[in-house]
């Protein structure tokens, strides 16, 4: 019996250990990390944010720009080329993002890369709005999990590198309930949506954390509030995005995120 109470007792310390372990990285990941110094900052925009790029070069922490490049089969975005060009001059990492549509996934990406062209070094990444089960508020933009993967394999036999998923929580909850431990999922990084400080309800299935976490845009931030975070040079509706990392591992791993 003792030996019995005694591997009960170390079987519950090792559950606490690890309880802790996982609340602390938690902890860290998820409680409004855009309050260390050291976390940088990256914006994600469209045409239709404006960016003065002198008051933004004014903060120091904003360190990469993932921009809107296409949508569907069609749609490009009318601000990229230059936009790259002057990030690129200034020196920002750069990224770019296909929105997806329910439809072709794969001529989508042929459409997305055809659009970018060659990115050695810039990052790549599918932005699914909606999925079979998640909320949803415009129905073209409802995928499958299948399509999902098509699209990000479709990428990967043309450049050799997976493009980040971006996902809000209803998405991300979704496929982590349908697909959890999905073979290709898994490996691929996540950019994670959700407006606010903390997160104590992260979906469990595929992902453990997020890589980039946009925490504000105009859901959560008005002209005249005060905001979790403002980038000088951006209006409240730029959709602002933390690294989870230093500078010095931005920097290091960018265009090697999703190899």
């Amino acid at each position: 019996m003792k030996s019995i109470k005694k591997i009960q007792f170390l079987a519950a310390l090792l559950f606490l250990f690890v309880s802790s372990a996982v609340i602390a990285r938690s902890d860290i990941d998820f409680n409004e990390p855009w309050k260390n110094p050291d976390a940088p900052i990256i914006i994600d925009a469209f045409y239709k944010n404006s960016i003065d790029w002198v008051e933004m070069k004014k903060d120091t922490r904003v360190a990469a720009i993932l921009h809107k490049a296409t949508e569907g089969l069609e749609i490009t975005d009318p601000a990229y080329a230059e936009r790259r060009e002057k990030a690129k001059q200034l020196g920002y990492k750069w990224g770019s993002y296909h929105l997806l549509r329910r439809g072709d996934p794969g001529k989508q990406a042929e459409f997305y890369l055809a659009a970018i062209g060659n990115t050695p070094g810039e990052v790549m990444a599918v932005d699914v709005e909606c999925t079979e089960y998640s909320k949803c508020g415009v129905e073209k933009y409802r995928v499958t999990a299948n399509e999902i993967k098509t699209f990000i394999l479709a990428i990967k036999r043309k450049t050799g590198r997976y493009p980040i998923f971006y996902g809000n929580q209803s998405v991300v909850a979704d496929l982590s309930r349908s697909n959890r431990g999905d073979d290709l999922l898994v490996k691929i990084p996540l950019w994670y949506a959700r407006f606010k400080s903390q997160v104590t309800d992260f979906p469990e299935g595929i992902w453990d954390t997020y890589t980039f976490w946009q925490f504000s845009s105009e859901i959560n931030c008005a002209p005249e509030e005060s905001c979790l975070y403002r980038v000088p040079g951006t209006l409240s509706d730029m959709d602002i995005n933390v690294f989870n990392g230093t500078l010095k591992t931005l920097r290091a791993k960018w265009g090697k995120i999703g190899q």
